[in-house]
């Protein structure tokens, strides 16, 4: 009778796991030393991931300005400390060396795209935003009420924004003189 490789290695990881629980070998004191010292001389915030609407409590640990980590807030009602893949991918995200610094742009009538730096395509939303309203900005109605408002803009917000973000974009929409501003998490 032969043994295959896999059989192999199936037996001797077994035995080997076996063992190791037989005997009573405790892994949790070794890895939670190796969390900790991961995390050690950092700064820890909260946060909440900015995938979906659930909003998971995250916590995002920060050394000389750089984030470090980052993990599931164990204190949210929301996850209690579990994170689904996208939300366990979030360091991944935010230290990815191929995070986007330029963006494509196609101008009206043209056929081909050009690249910008982020700097200029975030310029020309500013310069577009400023130009709708105010073309669109109506001061007082034809009674003489005063209104105050743009119609050519709408705002809608996500649910994963939390309160400090809503009030501050409120105040800017507001501000702007937007009338239709709506958050996802009503619709």
């Amino acid at each position: 009778m032969g043994i295959s490789r896999r059989d192999f290695f199936r037996v001797s990881t077994g035995t080997a796991l076996g063992g190791l629980v037989g005997l009573g070998v405790n892994l949790a004191p070794a890895t939670a030393r190796a969390e900790a010292l991961r995390i050690k001389d950092t700064k820890a915030h909260p946060s909440v991931c900015p995938y979906c609407a659930v909003g998971c409590g995250t916590v995002v640990h920060a050394a000389n300005n750089q984030v470090v980590h980052v993990e599931g807030d164990v204190r949210s009602p929301v996850n209690q400390g579990n994170l689904c893949p996208k939300g366990a991918a979030i360091y991944q995200l935010h230290v990815n060396p191929n995070r986007l610094t330029k963006v494509l742009r196609r101008a009206p009538g043209a056929t081909q795209w050009e690249e910008w730096d982020l700097e200029r395509a975030m310029d020309r939303v500013a310069e577009l935003t400023r130009k709708t309203r105010d073309e669109t900005f109506v001061e007082r109605d034809p009674k003489g009420k005063t209104l105050n408002h743009s119609l050519g803009i709408f705002s809608l917000g996500g649910a994963t924004m939390d309160n400090e973000w809503n009030h501050v974009q409120q105040k800017l929409m507001r501000g702007l003189g937007v009338v239709a501003i709506e958050n996802q998490a009503r619709i």
